[in-house]
């Protein structure tokens, strides 16, 4: 009897009325707006504007949904081309089926196309959605939970997965690779976003640190997978594409470092224009403002000197008063009046 395990839903469609919500879309659409939401915050740190990562992701996102189901339609072609089987199922993208090495690929072919109308290098863009994108991978993987596939061996630990008996699949306790993958995906974003900080990642190095480090946990979460694949040398397909990949990757950070050390200073170019207009104006307005402070303090010393002159007018007036006269009219009617006297007494004498 197993004790402890992780149930998978009974459905992977909550019907919403007439609108069925599938789980694996559902999963997938959330996970391309934690991208677009966290490419945007690092694109902006690095001196981008605001809203060109969602403007590119306009041209990616479709680009890498056409290639993802194109990858795994062309790598499983035998579930929808061999007898007994429909072909249009293949274009049933909802049932499950996005392989993430075409998805990148086709992706950065339509990232390239949004990044070369905007005057944006794509290596630099690459490097800010970088994390974006490995935990997008992990949302995602928790669409193949709603379907119940992609699980690996059985096994009876206690954070085994259990699944209901259904078509192609026989109910039982397996890993929960689906969970492995999602797990090392949000350690994937958290170790490009440290190295990025560290070590400054400049020319898609960031990126390239993302696929290496991807490719190194999917070789092994894919050894451990049991559902239908094909075989190289007794290996499966995606193991080899993920030690390939991880080769590259790695190949691609040692000879970027050397070629073109650092980082890029500029990012976006109509930023920096921008930028440059606005502090132009704001540049103009502070001139305007001092011109005018001049203009307010050529306007106080005026209205000081005229107050000055005024006051100087009023105190020569004040000198002139009226009351000034009348004294010294007073003081020579007395002198006339003395002189008058005088005489009188010596006429008398």
């Amino acid at each position: 009897m197993d004790l402890a395990y992780i149930p998978s839903p009974s459905t992977g469609v909550i019907d919403l009325g007439p609108i069925p919500l599938r789980g694996y879309a559902f999963c997938i659409i959330i996970g391309v707006f934690v991208a677009v939401w966290l490419g945007n915050k690092r694109w902006i740190a690095r001196g981008g504007r605001a809203g060109t990562v969602a403007d590119i992701a306009v041209w990616a996102v479709p680009f890498g949904l056409v290639g993802g189901r194109l990858y795994h339609v062309i790598t499983d072609y035998q579930l929808y081309f061999s007898d007994g089987k429909d072909w249009v199922d293949a274009f049933k993208i909802w049932q499950g089926g996005l392989g993430i090495w075409g998805a990148i690929a086709l992706g950065a072919v339509g990232a390239w196309i949004g990044c070369r109308r905007r005057g944006i290098p794509l290596p630099a863009w690459a490097d800010a959605l970088a994390p974006g994108i490995a935990v997008a991978q992990a949302c995602g993987r928790w669409g193949n939970w709603f379907n119940q596939e992609l699980y690996g061996r059985a096994t009876d630990v206690p954070w085994a997965l259990k699944i209901s008996e259904g078509p192609n699949r026989v109910a039982g306790t397996y890993h929960p690779t689906f969970l492995y993958e999602s797990l090392w995906c949000i350690g994937v974003a958290l170790l490009v976003i440290w190295a990025d900080r560290r070590f400054k990642l400049g020319h898609g190095r960031a990126f390239a640190l993302y696929v290496a480090s991807y490719c190194a946990g999917r070789a092994w979460i894919e050894y451990m997978r049991v559902d239908e694949a094909h075989h190289i040398l007794g290996l499966r397909l995606n193991v080899w594409t993920a030690l390939i990949v991880f080769v590259l990757a790695v190949i691609y950070i040692v000879i970027s470092a050397k070629v073109r050390p650092g980082r890029e200073e500029v990012v976006e170019p109509e930023a920096v224009d921008a930028g440059g207009v606005e502090d132009a104006e704001a540049g103009d307005a502070k001139s305007e403002d001092t011109r005018s402070g001049d203009a307010k303090s050529e306007d106080t010393r005026s209205g000081d000197a005229k107050s000055g002159d005024a006051k100087a007018e009023d105190a020569e007036a004040g000198d002139a008063e009226p009351g000034d006269d009348s004294g010294d009219a007073a003081v020579e009617a007395d002198a006339s009046a003395s002189k008058t006297s005088g005489a009188a007494e010596t006429a008398k004498g």
